[in-house]
């Protein structure tokens, strides 16, 4: 059982959150019990509610709107380390679709898109908010409340930007229907993003690293890391100096360290040590997340996802799941010798000689990293298969080690580009080798497998053509293009746009 405080939803105030928004106003009744919207926030203590459920919808994508959508994964599956698996290619067919780089507008992870823009409704619903007279709040935290919004909106739309470019794009929520916006071009998206990050850090109101009980709120280091990951895919160079800054900022702050044992980063013991710099907080203890309440507190499906199929619990520490996203033997066969970081990423069920059901794609590997580990959903009182404890990391200190190297190289920073990449390399209990562009960028694939880092990774550095290209299997038979560097927008939301949306090129 997690012993820390973590910011997960308050049931009745993300509801009330997701109530304030589409509705006709001959069905609007007068409750005279009710306390409407705009009188109950006016309090701090109610506007602290506010940002808490702004944080809501990070938890959403593995399992909401009838989709399984889990960040990591739906990167990872148009890269290179995993397969999509399931029963057969029409078992999850819009991954399968990603995959091959086919995707369609009816065929399209149109739950995540969801899940973005409630987030981005939240955020801007708490910057709404604390513009009134709210009893309680000090200038301070005002802006501390205002940083965490700004943080959070610009990382949901990091979600929108990455997947689908050219996006909606608003700051106010709409006051009426038809709630539409204005779609931009995903380099000016870009350029409210940042804008927006920036505004949050010149409030200089986030700590480098938060406190116990506040584990799961974003943070001046975890701003960073988001400003370097949406910079350094854009490839801005002005930008991307402000971000080595940022890296060192990080480094020298002595905030944060590697965690010295790569195979425990992953296990509940190595949840916010050190080395995390964010990560999205589920939890089994007291666990209510349910088939019929998906967006309630509690845990994570992504073990039940992707660990094998009719495994017998307990076996190897293990208990079974579904079968999808089993590691590809070329990922395994990628690390070399003694590189601790294989079996921590890799788990080799086909080695244990336990019997569970081979579905499609299966390589006898899995994704060790959030792998249904057994007990890690034992005190959950809701469905088992929802409620895994797996905290989902999102930045941690490697990546600011090898983001500064990378960074130094391409000529945007200056010191020990070496010595960072040797940091990573010793702590995997490999040996060092030169601080190339090439290296970093390997480097970098062997440490995040399964963290949803590598496909973009092989867009920005203008490889993909090159590394995302037909397999030996006929699993995938396209090419990566340029036209595939965006998702299809969801048909549902063209539908819905009344000719304000265009689709992109797929």
């Amino acid at each position: 059982m997690k012993l820390y405080n973590k910011i997960f939803t308050l049931g009745l105030v993300a509801s009330a959150m997701a109530m304030t928004g589409c509705s006709n106003s001959f069905l609007d009744i007068e409750d005279p019990t009710r306390t409407l919207i705009g009188e109950y926030m006016s309090t701090d203590e109610h506007i602290q509610e506010a940002v808490v459920a702004a944080y809501d919808p990070l938890h959403w994508p593995d399992w909401a709107m009838d989709e399984y959508n889990p960040v990591n994964i739906m990167s990872d599956i148009m890269a290179d380390d995993l397969w999509v698996g399931g029963s057969d290619a029409n078992d999850n067919a819009n991954w399968h679709r990603m995959m091959n780089f086919e995707a369609r507008p009816n065929a399209v992870i149109a739950g995540l898109w969801t899940d973005a823009y409630s987030g981005v409704k939240r955020c801007n619903d708490v910057l709404a908010y604390i513009e009134k007279e709210i009893a309680g709040m000090t200038p301070e935290k005002k802006a501390y409340y205002e940083a965490q919004a700004r943080v959070l909106r610009v990382y949901y739309y990091n979600w929108l930007w990455k997947f689908w470019g050219n996006v909606v794009y608003y700051e106010t929520n709409f006051e009426g229907a038809p709630y539409l916006g204005t779609q931009y071009k995903a380099d000016e998206v870009y350029g409210f993003m940042m804008a927006d990050l920036e505004a949050a850090l010149a409030l200089d109101a986030l700590p480098m690293k938060e406190t116990a009980e506040n584990l799961g709120r974003v943070t001046k280091a975890m701003a960073y890391m988001l400003y370097a990951e949406i910079a350094m895919y854009q490839n801005d160079e002005e930008r991307m100096r402000k971000s080595f800054t940022y890296m060192k900022e990080i480094i020298d702050s002595g905030k944060y360290a590697l965690n010295p044992d790569y195979t425990n980063i992953f296990k509940e013991s190595g949840e916010w040590t050190d080395e995390s710099i964010f990560e999205v907080n589920y939890k089994d203890d007291n666990a209510i997340r349910d088939w019929d309440s998906p967006l309630a507190a509690g845990g994570t499906v992504l073990p039940t996802l992707i660990s094998p199929n009719n495994w017998p619990g307990g076996t190897d520490g293990h208990d079974g799941g579904w079968g999808f996203c089993p590691v590809r033997q070329e990922t395994f066969d990628r690390y070399e010798d003694g590189d601790t970081r294989r079996d921590a990423t890799c788990w080799n069920a086909g080695a244990v000689g336990a019997s569970y059901n081979v579905r499609y794609q299966d390589t006898g590997l899995f994704l060790e990293k959030y792998c249904a580990h057994t007990g890690d959903n034992a005190d959950q009182k809701a469905s088992s298969e929802l409620n895994w404890n797996n905290n989902l990391r999102i930045y941690r200190y490697s990546e600011t080690l090898l983001n500064a190297a990378e960074l130094i190289v391409r000529g945007y920073g200056s010191g020990d580009a070496q010595g960072y990449l040797d940091q990573v390399r010793s702590r995997a209990g490999v040996g060092t080798i030169p601080a190339s562009l090439e290296n970093i960028t390997e480097e970098r694939h062997l440490e995040f497998v399964g963290e949803g880092k590598r496909y973009w990774d092989v867009v920005r550095l203008g490889i993909a053509s090159q590394v995302l290209v037909p397999d030996q299997y006929g699993y995938r038979t396209n090419t990566w293009s340029q036209k595939n560097k965006y998702l299809p927008i969801p048909q549902s939301e063209i539908d819905k746009a009344m000719g304000t949306l265009t689709q992109n090129e797929y």
